[in-house]
């Protein structure tokens, strides 16, 4: 086991995790649904052409192996359908039904489409329906809990097929027949208990082998457990553990006694740790996870998840990195161990150790992204080598695998309706996290849904300035995404909202990005209006740096509107502003600013002296970029006073200075001011 976050190593899969992917039974169930797929409809019995997809549905309890018989279906089916399925689970690990929006993303994601944030339920469908209208699809959609999420995402094409696995019945969809699974056969139940235990133990006594099947009544979960309770122990008889099954009582299930079987035969330290596993988030879990839940090292918690792999109590998920999961079947049976003998005081530690190790991870995640930062490099080095990462690109990949369970996380974190101090930085981390390694345009749609679940909370417990900063950063990505009206109205809600928490920062926040959104929308006396109302509050708060900004920001408007004047007013002040606060590099370029007004406004002796004025600062800044930018505007204005000699000898150098500093000099005319990271000022904590 690595000392570092990420394993490089990946997961090693135990001969039981390994021979669970291979198929065992089900001819008949097989045979069926291959023969469903080619029957005749009613539509087109009726004479007419089927509308949507045919769905087949396969029906049967958790750890019936239903899944198990929908991944060999579409397996065999897949060639029919240029070859690629698309999967999705449409409930948690605890059974909660998961929301159509976030499945259709998902799958949308799959088809390497986008998925814009902010979007709805009805768009999103509506995006997958159009995507799916001239393929020929194969979906699986797995744990449906009702027939509402299973026909929001069929495709509105006969071409498709969308094998459904459930616990009932789906009613309501139409001309769907299931396919209900009980136990296995006899002969694949023995088969399956073989793979654990070997031939020898099932061969000897296969008269108790074939009890221990009818013990079990053929269930594979509770079979895999038993099996794995056998592989644990060499010189147990088959005979022993049927006898210990029928001890466990016959008022449970076959699974639950099994299970019971199972934990009460673990150490102490790992049945509690097995408990803790009911508080996974989604329930996803890597050796960081569990070792924060048992309060343990995170080499002694790896080797415990794979013992776990061996009984038969997680499965490995194939990923470049250690990472489990629990089963769905046997969710239950964990939370209902850990609500009877740990107590809740116990509980909720574990799951502020857990929550405190992700946002841990997720500050070391962002910090190696800052290799310019002596403070990031010296916070990183400060940490515990086992919470670091061996490189940016190993950090990515963590965010990227592990990204399910983080915003599963997120919404453990504000499930109980509080935004304590713990789920501020959680949802702080997490933000600046996958904006720095993904960006703000690419992380928008994960993003949406972590400040969505803020301003539920603060909407419930009427908490303004949680409220308000919410408000904040969904109206900044309905910005970033072409959606301004609706940050219009956010931007306005925030501002009520401020005001209600007497927040000066969220108040004056909001005035600006209320002026910046009719800026957009090309109502420029607007935006300068709001811009005005913002900067009499940052005057009157003496905060020069966000004054001089907002002096520029009405100058832009100003120059929008054609009042070549005022803006230059506006500039001018914004360059004594910058200068007052010793912020070279602004100064620099609201002064190029200052010159482009001038050469707009019909002076370019003017916007010439401006130039090289901002020229000069530019130079002090050490601004290549701004440099270039400014030698190619001398370069048009020397043009225009007839002095091309002049004009090729600056565009010469701004082409040295862009071959020694690629990018595209127009970026560095951006005075927009933006605020992309999730923080509530007058509350939160710093990192």
């Amino acid at each position: 086991m690595t000392d570092q976050a990420v394993d490089t190593g990946g997961v090693r899969l135990s001969g039981t995790a390994a021979a669970e992917r291979q198929f065992l039974g089900r001819t008949r169930e097989l045979k069926e649904l291959l023969a469903d797929i080619e029957r005749a409809g009613l539509d087109t019995i009726a004479g007419r052409k089927a509308p949507r997809a045919r769905v087949l549905l396969i029906a049967g309890r958790a750890g019936s192996g239903r899944t198990a018989l929908a991944e060999e279906l579409v397996r065999q089916v897949a060639d029919r359908y240029d070859g690629r399925v698309l999967r999705v689970r449409l409930s948690e690990s605890d059974g909660t039904p998961v929301p159509v929006e976030r499945a259709a993303r998902e799958l949308l994601a799959a088809l390497d489409l986008p998925t814009p944030a902010g979007a709805d339920q009805d768009d999103l469908s509506a995006a997958l329906r159009t995507a799916l209208a001239d393929r020929k699809a194969l979906l699986l959609l797995d744990d449906a809990v009702d027939a509402e999420q299973v026909d929001a995402l069929l495709p509105d094409t006969p071409d498709c097929l969308a094998v459904a696995v459930s616990t009932g019945p789906l009613t309501g969809i139409s001309d769907v027949r299931p396919c209900t699974i009980g136990g296995l056969d006899t002969k694949s139940a023995l088969d399956l208990l073989t793979r654990s235990t070997g031939s020898v133990r099932i061969t000897v006594d296969p008269c108790a082998a074939e009890g221990l099947v009818e013990e079990c009544q053929g269930h594979p979960a509770a079979l895999t457990l038993v099996g794995g309770w056998l592989a644990a122990r060499p010189k147990a008889a088959v005979a022993d553990v049927a006898k210990q099954l029928r001890a466990e009582g016959d008022d449970s299930t076959p699974l639950g006694r099994a299970f019971q079987l199972v934990h009460t035969s673990l150490p102490a330290s790992a049945a509690r740790t097995l408990r803790l596993l009911a508080l996974a988030p989604a329930g996803l879990i890597d050796p960081h996870t569990a070792s924060a839940l048992a309060g343990c090292s995170v080499g002694s918690a790896r080797a415990t998840l794979d013992d776990f792999v061996g009984l038969g109590l997680l499965r490995a998920v194939p990923s470049p990195l250690p990472q489990y999961e629990v089963p769905g079947c046997l969710h239950p049976h964990l939370r209902a161990l850990a609500e009877e003998q740990d107590r809740p005081a116990e509980l909720q530690l574990a799951r502020a150790r857990m929550l405190e190790r992700t946002v841990r991870l997720l500050q070391s995640c962002r910090a190696i992204t800052e290799t310019d930062s002596p403070e990031a490099r010296e916070k990183l080095q400060g940490m515990p080598r086992s919470l670091r990462f061996p490189s940016p690109r190993a950090a990515e990949d963590w965010l990227r695998i592990r990204r399910p369970a983080l915003l599963a996380a997120a919404r453990l974190a504000v499930a109980d309706g509080e935004l304590d101090t713990l789920a501020r930085r959680l949802m702080s981390q997490l933000v600046r996290t996958m904006v720095a390694h993904f960006g703000t345009q690419a992380a928008a749609p994960d993003l949406y849904g972590v400040h969505g679940l803020v301003l539920d909370v603060a909407e419930r417990r009427e908490l303004p300035r949680e409220k308000a900063a919410a408000l904040l950063n969904l109206g900044d990505l309905d910005a970033q995404t072409g959606r301004t009206a609706q940050a219009l109205v956010r931007y306005r809600e925030a501002l009520d909202a401020g005001r209600s928490a007497n927040d000066p920062y969220a108040t004056g926040r909001a005035m600006e990005s209320v002026g910046g959104a009719h800026l957009e929308l090309g109502d420029y006396d607007r935006a300068a209006d709001w811009f005005g109302r913002a900067l009499a509050q940052r005057l009157a708060r003496d905060e020069r740096a966000d004054a001089a900004r907002l002096y520029g920001r009405i100058a832009a408007a100003q120059t929008f509107a054609g009042r070549y004047g005022e803006a230059q007013r506006g500039w001018r002040a914004a360059v004594a502003g910058y200068r007052k606060d010793g912020d070279v590099a602004s100064q620099a370029r609201a002064l190029s600013e200052l010159a482009r007004v001038q050469e707009y406004a019909g002076r370019p002796e003017e916007s010439l002296h401006t130039c090289h004025e901002a020229l000069e600062w530019a130079r002090r800044a050490e601004d290549a970029r701004l440099q270039a930018a400014l030698q190619l505007r001398l370069a048009d204005t020397l043009e225009h006073l007839g002095d091309p000699a002049s004009a090729g000898l600056h565009r010469t150098a701004a082409e040295r200075l862009l071959g020694e500093h690629p990018g595209d000099p127009d970026q560095a005319d951006d005075t927009e001011h933006r605020a992309n990271a999730y923080e509530i000022r007058s509350t939160s904590t710093k990192d």
